[in-house]
């Protein structure tokens, strides 16, 4: 049956907080709270010999609070802390309040606010783009975010990174404007989902190992109740818990005697949701979709029989066409997936089987409906799910439980698309590494630099080292054994953050074999904490020194790992007078100069991109948008210009270079990129995972696609393990030698990233 629960009916409200509970918090805020006890008071944080009442520096009144650090302190920076409900309603919220620093070195000070809802964190500021450090007196400083409808709790307070002493005072907390508090609501009425509290203490499913008929008869629920979680009014408006329906129906799902009885359970379920209204103002397929919506299944009724497909086709035909979707928003303008309401359970290490298959059926129909490169997975999707519905039922540990959901979210060859809050588990596992870095050229694990200068060169390996063998085991067994755990759109990509991984594990020795420029080596090399480590050494291979250089009287050098958007213009009369302009992609972008220095390349309005998104009210379909271009603007660079892609050129990268190679005189060099585009999505999983996909489809001006293609060079040049062994960026040099058409190498003062 439906378990439907009726707010009117109920007539229940939660108690949110009063006029003195608001006045608590102000005086937290103060540190005047803090006079009863003479110690912090209302304040959490750490690390605690950091944290400090000061009764002698302050703002105002008798207390301040004060985070001291110095080279011995524990952790990485010292936070207080203050966590409020979001008991307010307003369109932003406002930490504002006094810091004084004393001698901060080698990090940062800042106020901090942050607004966290079902899923986790909503929205951040810790001020570490003001870069406020060194001695200042007492100034004011605010940070604001917007306030998300959906957020339910406020965490704030100051922050200290590095060494030095930071003092905060006179905290104020205000939503549009005015003090918090009075805005406060007395009561807040709360949601059908929050008022479901049947499950809350599990599933009551347990583990086990499903037959093949449970198999087949939970894949069809899975689909069925993905398609109702999006198209139904009932759950688009937020009316039932649809975690707990699902919840509520497994069993009878689980139970069936034959495929009949399964879907006369799933039948009476949906009579027990209800047929929706008709709609007078009905949604209607848009024409011009890519992929269009993936509900053709729904008419099958010799799958289905024909009364499930009846009430699934009913509610097709009944969604309005206006919908608000519930369990998913679209971020304004760009239009990327917002799954932020979907609850993540986190108090759950190990979710049980209920809960687990909760977590396969919404990343399988996260993927079905709002996914908009669907159609360029290598896998039968709906294979994937019958694939993975016993795993979900009998993994015995939260570890496998998020190899498992880091192999199904694998399967859908996105490089954005990982179990990014579980990367702990990935092979191979430790907290220590080899000081070098290790790159795939050739096919081979190549070392390409070092991440300790001193440690690095310790242990023997030089660059240019082709790495054969860890402790015995031979590198192509072992990629071959962590490939499902690693997800990417093409290969190259794979074998890059292969390439960062391979040498981790636990600290101590590691035997190494390979061969290197004279012959075979056989050494003995010492892993080391990550901490200790340069872990973004090789992360970009583009050129050391400033973002851009004269590196002869002819060429002219900018790289965007370090650009600033401000100083295009400036970047591009700098470089007038040479022949050729190397724009280094081969990285990730320091800020976004698209049309900041796009519009100094192009001599006419010129498309670049297009794009597709998901559309609310018919869930699964894409429709297409307008065109991105670039507005010509002066000074224009003259001369040829080449861009410089690999495979660490992903997302902004790509689309950065989708809009210069639009420009005439253009020459794209290097190897295929990451493949991935697209405004990226965060997506809560139960058990406080969290995976993440591209969340708006990305193509070229004719509908041509980049995803897991990547940016194909107009010229295709690839590093060797020759070029590595001699110091060269064979890259770079092609680049400019195709530019002037005749032979060109670095100087010898220059040199290739590592």
């Amino acid at each position: 049956m439906c378990r439907k629960i009726l707010l009117p009916l109920l007539a229940l409200s939660f108690s949110v907080g009063s006029r003195a509970a608001a006045q608590d918090y102000v005086d937290v805020l103060t540190f005047e709270a803090s006079a009863a006890t003479g110690r912090l008071t209302g304040w959490t944080g750490g690390p605690p010999t950091t944290l400090h009442l000061d009764s002698t520096v302050v703002h105002s009144g008798s207390y301040a609070g004060r985070l001291t650090r110095d080279a011995e302190s524990e952790n990485d920076f010292s936070v207080v802390a203050l966590s409020l409900p979001v008991e307010f309603s307003g369109q932003t919220v406002e930490l504002r309040g006094w810091l004084r620093t004393e001698a901060v070195v080698g990090g940062f000070a800042g106020l901090w606010l942050r607004q966290d809802g079902p899923a986790g964190t909503l929205g951040l500021d810790n001020m570490q783009g003001r870069n406020l450090s060194g001695t200042t007196d007492w100034t004011r400083y605010s940070v604001t975010l917007a306030l998300h409808a959906s957020a339910r709790r406020l965490v704030m307070g100051a922050l200290l990174s590095g060494e030095g002493t930071l003092w905060v005072d006179d905290l104020e907390l205000l939503v549009d404007g005015a003090p918090a508090a009075a805005a406060l609501r007395s009561e807040r009425t709360p949601t059908a989902v929050e008022l479901d509290t049947e499950f809350d203490e599990g599933s009551g499913i347990a583990d086990a190992d499903p037959t093949p008929l449970q198999v087949e008869n939970l894949e069809l629920l899975a689909k069925v109740w993905g398609f109702v979680k999006y198209h139904h009014p009932e759950v688009t408006a937020g009316q039932l818990n649809w975690d707990y329906e699902l919840f509520g129906v497994l069993p009878r799902v689980l139970d069936a005697r034959d495929r009949s009885s399964a879907v006369r359970a799933l039948t009476e379920w949906l009579d027990a949701v209800g047929e929706p209204e008709a709609c007078t103002r009905c949604a209607s397929p848009p024409e011009d979709v890519h992929p269009p919506a993936p509900i053709d299944w729904i008419h099958d009724t010799e799958a289905l029989g024909g009364e499930l497909s009846a009430r699934l086709t009913s509610i097709h035909r009944n969604r309005p066409s206006r919908i608000e979707q519930h369990y998913v928003t679209h971020n304004p303008n760009v239009g990327n997936p917002d799954f932020s309401s979907e609850d993540t359970y986190a108090d759950q290490s190990l979710p049980d089987a209920g809960y687990r298959l909760l977590a396969l059926f919404r990343w399988w129909n996260i993927i079905e409906y709002w996914f908009p490169y669907r159609d360029q997975l290598d896998d039968d999707w709906e294979s994937v799910l019958a694939e993975y519905i016993p795993r979900m039922m009998t993994v015995g540990s939260p570890e496998a439980y998020q190899l498992a959901m880091m192999e199904v979210i694998a399967r859908v060859d996105d490089t954005h698309a990982n179990l990014w809050s579980s990367l702990a588990v990935r092979p191979p596992v430790g907290d220590a590494q080899l000081p070098v870095v290790a790159r795939f050229i050739e096919g081979r694990a190549v070392v390409t630099g070092y991440a300790h200068d001193e440690l690095g060169p310790a242990t023997g390996l030089g660059v240019g080292d082709v790495i054969e063998t860890l402790d015995g085991e031979p590198v192509d067994s072992l990629v071959r054994a962590w490939n499902p755990y690693y997800a990417a759109s093409n290969e190259p990509t794979r074998l890059r953050d292969m390439g960062r991984q391979l040498t981790r594990g636990p600290e101590g020795p590691v035997t190494v074999t390979g061969r290197r420029a004279d012959g075979s080596f056989e050494l003995v090399a010492q892993r080391f904490p990550l901490e200790e480590l340069d872990t973004g050494a090789g992360r970009t291979h583009d050129l050391p020194g400033e973002a851009f250089q004269r590196l002869t009287s002819e060429v002219a050098y900018l790289k965007l790992s370090s650009v600033v958007a401000a100083e295009a213009a400036e970047y591009v009369r700098q470089a007038q007078g040479t022949d050729v302009l190397v724009i280094d992609i081969r990285n990730y972008p320091s800020e976004f100069v698209v049309f900041a220095l796009g519009q100094h390349l192009v001599v006419e309005l010129t498309d670049f991109a297009r794009f597709t998104r998901g559309d609310a009210s018919n869930p699964g379909a894409f429709v297409w948008g307008p065109v991105a271009s670039l507005t010509p603007r002066e000074p224009r660079y003259q001369g040829k210009v080449v861009v410089l892609v690999d495979e660490v050129s992903v997302s902004q990268s790509e689309y950065t270079t989708m809009a210069f190679r639009s420009a005439p005189n253009v020459t794209v060099v290097g190897s295929t990129t990451a493949g991935a585009d697209g405004n990226i999505s965060p997506v809560p999983l139960p058990g406080g995972l969290r995976g993440m996909i591209s969340g708006i489809g990305v193509f070229y001006p004719d509908r041509s696609p980049t995803q897991r293609i990547g940016i194909l060079p107009d010229l295709v040049v690839e590093p060797t393990l020759a070029g590595v062994r001699e110091g060269r960026d064979e890259v770079l040099e092609a680049a400019v030698s195709h530019a002037l058409g005749r032979p060109w190498s670095l100087p010898e003062e220059g040199g290739p990233g590592r």
